[in-house]
């Protein structure tokens, strides 16, 4: 019966070629963007899910309270380390100190590469699984020791074996590669960790590390955890919550609280608000997962439209198999084999198509997603994803059409009825509301993107590059460098800076002022600049001066930006002083002598932070700053100032950054979302339009004698274009009622988490709107037209 079933409903799909080729086409577009989506979920829902032991890893993290703010992030003081081993041993299987994620240059022979990596503790390796495929599995036991992932071994050696070699790191430090292990899989929070040093020797060799071992105000570090069975999560929590504030009286007014975050919640779940977890990429995933849904859906509207809509064709075979006995549950069962055969052959054309565009969906989402094609639980998925959608798609038609009184089919009266088309109306509102609404969230997230891009960062991001200052060897050149650069035409002005202009690597507290105000827990952005600082960013002096090397006493001055003078209730900041608050180790009074407008190097979403550019003459800058000649071209100016710095440092490869384009990786999240956004709704427009096309082209062919009979009588092609068109053009007008609402709400919500947002404007729905009607036009007016300009004696002659 079964056989009989398909046969029937291939006999089908065969001779209503148009109809089936648009039911196809629209679910394997449908179900093919359903696939992406779901694969790039299942990704993002399974990072980090490689670890066997990844229930029992954790991060410290830290809560702090700043004038009734509290923000929460992994940074924590070094004296943590050991105040976790003394005292709560017991509750760790593994305690690993770890640095700050950073790029070194490796080089063994000629070969120079600039990779990204850590410094951790010896038990690292074990904790996070790495699988060794060379060497020690305990590589960070030595001093002078290092362990390469796979690729960064491929690179530098090559052929040759690795294991036993002496690289040199940035250029200064000679290192012994004891281990060898697999590359980390992308979807890994240590993806980029191309090599690992000792902890110990980072800490012996890094000159600010030395007074970091006692100080539990400087949070510069990372620490990673893995608990015992015999405890868990909240209850190491609730033990080490107050370490902390315990151990040094003066943090107590930020009360300082430490918790465990698992590893399971990093990725997705890595926002907090005023201190309490508050979602994270999360969002992202329940937005595409929603998006996805919606596609499948309308996909499946196209088939439920054009199969109820072709009813009075299907009624004439359902009044026949009926008075020849056929029960009502044959029929249902009969229709539901053709929905599954079509949503079988749209499921193999969505394969297809998944195939195809996998590797620019991947490109489009920075994603390294395979094809599971040895993976039984995505088949398995699949075939209920195939179930699910025949029934979706095919249960109302079945029922619908096995409706039908085989009395009245045979004696030729049975009509469809008044309101059998309001379904379909009703479906082709949910479908254009659907798109509608995805449309002008698309738009409104481009626009916020944009509007975040256009706010004034405060500096001249264009034509600056950064250059790392990797090793000991650039100490003491700085000035002879800034001449030698300068000279050579390639830059036009240098200074040095502690961090890089597009991030805040150091925050500081600890500082008092006359008239301070009552209560005010400081917290200052804190990066120490070299002379020409104000000069080579192009920054806006509002009041005062810049440093400048006229003024000796300029080695112990302090610019401020226009934030910090609201926040620190300055009325005439120029010869006032902020001095250290730490008796102890008190350090000279800073001079403020000069007011800077506000430069955007955090967040652009945010506002900006109260700032101290502190006077430094290069001696602890991480980043020589250079304002290429504005009078020549780039790549001039590069091959200048590369030639320059190969003089002084032929060993050392020259690596530099475009301050405006790692300005612009802030936005590549927002912007990889709004792509991906973008690509769907274009799929969603495309699959109501080809549902509507082949409604339009139902109507026509329904009409047809109609048509011919309004032609005789004297009607004009326009008047019948107006005809065909007027109820399309009425039901997306609704839909645009019903989705203009509805988006602004969702946007305006949305919106809501940005300090600087853009406005809903008007002229996103005029936009929308208009593009929908535009859309909607074409894809009726061809089949409008068609029918139009047919002639009336074709469909008249048998009249």
């Amino acid at each position: 019966m079964f056989k009989n079933y398909f046969k029937i409903a291939f006999r089908n799909l065969i001779k209503n070629k148009v109809y089936s080729f648009i039911n196809i086409s629209g679910l394997a577009i449908g179900m093919a963007a359903t696939i992406l989506i779901g694969l790039w979920i299942a990704d993002e829902l399974n990072f980090n899910n490689h670890y066997e032991n990844k229930d029992s890893i954790a991060q410290i993290y830290q809560s702090q309270t700043t004038n009734d703010n509290i923000s929460t992030g992994p940074s924590i003081p070094r004296p943590l380390e050991f105040a976790l081993r003394e005292n709560y041993n017991a509750n760790f299987k593994h305690i690993v100190m770890a640095s700050w994620e950073q790029s070194r240059y490796l080089k063994f022979g000629e070969t120079n590469i600039y990779k990204s990596g850590n410094a951790m503790q010896e038990a690292a390796p074990d904790m996070l699984g790495l699988d060794i495929i060379a060497g020690l599995k305990n590589g960070l036991k030595e001093k002078n020791s290092i362990m390469l992932a796979e690729s960064a071994a491929n690179t530098l050696f090559g052929n040759k074996t690795a294991l036993g070699k002496i690289i040199k790191v940035n250029s200064e430090d000679d290192l012994m590669v004891t281990a060898i292990y697999r590359d980390i899989p992308a979807n890994n929070s240590f993806s980029e960790m191309k090599y690992i040093i000792p902890w110990k020797h980072y800490v012996t060799t890094q000159e600010w590390l030395k007074w970091s071992k006692d100080n539990w105000g400087n949070n510069s570090f990372q620490l990673f955890v893995q608990i015992n069975e015999n405890t868990s999560m909240d209850v190491v929590t609730s033990k080490i919550s107050d370490i902390k504030k315990d151990a040094d009286p003066e943090l107590v007014q930020y009360n300082p609280q430490l918790f465990l975050f698992p590893m399971e919640e990093w990725h997705l779940r890595s926002d907090f608000e005023n201190g309490i977890q508050s979602g994270g990429r999360i969002e992202n995933v329940w937005l595409f997962g929603v998006i996805g849904v919606f596609i499948l859906l309308l996909a499946c509207i196209n088939f439920v439209n054009l199969s109820t809509a072709r009813s009075e064709k299907r009624a004439t075979e359902v009044g026949i198999r009926k008075s020849i006995g056929s029960q009502r549950s044959q029929l249902v069962l009969q229709f539901l084999s053709e929905s599954f055969l079509i949503v079988l052959l749209s499921f193999i054309g969505a394969l297809g198509l998944v195939l195809l565009f996998l590797n620019g969906f991947n490109h489009l989402a920075s994603k390294s997603i395979a094809f599971p094609w040895a993976n039984s639980q995505f088949w398995l998925i699949s075939l209920l994803f195939v179930i699910i959608t025949s029934i979706l798609a095919g249960s109302y038609p079945a029922l619908y059409l096995s409706s039908f009184n085989p009395v009245e089919v045979l004696k030729g009266t049975f009509k469809a009825g008044r309101y059998s088309a309001l379904p379909r109306k009703v479906l082709v509102v949910t479908q254009f509301t659907v798109s509608v609404a995805l449309i002008i969230g698309t738009l409104v997230v481009m626009n916020q993107i944009q509007f975040s891009k256009d706010r004034p960062v405060g500096y001249d991001k264009e034509g600056l590059i950064q250059i790392p200052v990797m090793s000991s060897e650039f100490v003491g050149k700085q000035d002879m460098l800034r001449e030698q650069f300068i000279a050579s035409g390639g830059a036009a002005e240098m200074a040095g800076t502690s961090g890089p202009m597009t991030n805040v690597w150091s925050n500081q507290s600890g500082f008092t002022w006359d008239d301070k105000p009552a209560g005010l827990q400081e917290d200052f952005a804190h990066t120490r600049v070299s002379y020409e600082f104000t000069e080579t960013l192009g920054l806006k002096i509002l009041e005062g001066r810049g440093f400048s090397r006229e003024f000796a006493s300029d080695s112990n001055a302090v610019l401020i930006n226009e934030t910090a003078v609201k926040y620190m209730g300055l009325i005439d900041p120029i010869g006032k002083y902020i001095r250290d608050s730490d008796i102890k180790n008190p350090n000279p009074p800073l001079e403020i002598v000069g007011v800077v407008e506000d430069m955007i190097i955090q967040s652009p979403y945010n506002p900006v932070k109260q700032a101290l550019y502190i006077f430094d003459s290069y001696n602890n800058v991480a980043f020589y700053n250079l304002r290429l000649n504005p009078e020549k071209s780039t790549s001039e100016n590069l091959a200048l100032i590369e030639g320059v710095f190969k003089r002084n440092f032929p060993n050392t490869p020259f690596y530099y950054q475009f301050v405006d384009e790692e300005y612009g990786a802030k936005f590549k999240s927002e912007e990889r979302i709004a792509s991906l956004a973008s690509v769907f709704t274009a799929l969603a427009i495309f699959i109501s339009c080809l549902g509507l096309f082949g409604l339009a082209s139902f109507v026509a062919e329904q009409r047809t004698k109609e048509i011919g009979v309004r032609k005789v009588l004297g009607a004009s092609i326009s008047q019948l274009w107006l005809l065909l068109s007027k109820d399309f053009i009425t039901l997306v007008v609704i839909a645009l009622l019903i989705a203009s609402p509805l988006a602004y709400y969702i946007m305006g919500e949305w919106l809501q988490k940005f300090n600087y947002r853009t406005p809903v404007g008007w002229d996103v729905f005029a936009i929308t709107c208009f593009g929908a009607l535009i859309i909607t036009l074409i894809t009726v007016s061809f089949q409008a037209i068609k029918a139009a300009t047919s002639n009336p004696v074709k469909s008249l002659r048998t009249e």
